[in-house]
């Protein structure tokens, strides 16, 4: 795959996401969240790179008081027409995570599906989005990020993975520079009841991974702790042999 361009992350975008097969376990990745952060409903929770709301409408479903931000104005749009068109009170913003400057104001904050940690120009800039979830936290705050594991990419890169859910068959393809500890991340998807066509994965995302051991010394820089590190939504510890990385980790 070719690599786009350093500022893919700002023009990639659509609500054709809709139509991948992962979307559908949202409501069981929301269960997963607010028992292993043991939720009670009072919490104020920020949801960074939130895509079209999928997460915090769920959890504005559920009482919570929800702030969602990404940098995709159509996204924000949709997850605001979704809001209003189901009385939920959840504040949807268009911005860059960079821009933000909260201060203490948030009980948890959730970056999934990637909540674009690592799709940055430079290390410096990834770094950047860590400062922003520790300033925004409470002492004693609570933070929970889904990305892909560095050394998973390392054992059992170049890959290419196939994913049928109820409406779409999705494929994905993974390519790693270990020297710069970039992962290439192309895909496509089949709906179904359309007329098939090759799948076609020219260009793909550049992403920084990072390993647990990495995640570990950029949170205690920033006053924070890995509380739990997971393999999937249902509970199985991390390792390099999986390439889903979730951490749950405290400000102090």
């Amino acid at each position: 795959m070719k690599a786009l361009d350093a500022d893919w992350y700002k023009s990639i975008w659509s609500l054709d996401i809709k139509e991948q097969s992962w979307v559908e376990d949202t409501e069981n990745q929301v269960d997963f969240i607010v028992n292993t952060l043991e939720l009670t409903g009072k919490e104020r929770i920020l949801d960074l790179a939130c895509g079209y709301g999928r997460h915090a409408l769920s959890l504005a479903r559920r009482g919570f008081q929800v702030t969602g931000v990404d940098i995709t104005k159509e996204f924000i749009n949709d997850a605001i027409l979704t809001a209003n068109s189901e009385g939920l009170n959840v504040q949807f913003i268009n911005s860059d995570i960079r821009e933000l400057h909260f201060k203490d104001e948030y009980d948890v904050i959730l970056n999934l599906a990637d909540g674009a940690i690592g799709y940055l120009e430079s290390n410096e800039e990834n770094l950047k989005i860590f400062d922003v979830i520790s300033n925004a936290l409470i002492p004693g705050g609570k933070h929970f990020m889904d990305i892909c594991n560095a050394e998973y990419a390392e054992h059992y890169f170049p890959a290419q993975y196939w994913d049928a859910g109820e409406n779409a068959l999705s494929v994905s393809r993974f390519e790693w520079d270990d020297m710069k500890r970039i992962m290439l991340f192309g895909d496509d998807t089949i709906v179904y009841g359309e007329s098939a066509k090759k799948p076609n994965i020219e260009y793909g995302a550049p992403q920084r991974l990072y390993s647990i051991d990495e995640i570990d010394i950029i949170l205690k820089q920033r006053d924070m702790q890995v509380v739990k590190t997971f393999a999937n939504y249902n509970g199985k510890d991390a390792s390099y042999r999986d390439l889903q990385l979730m951490v749950y980790s405290s400000k102090l």
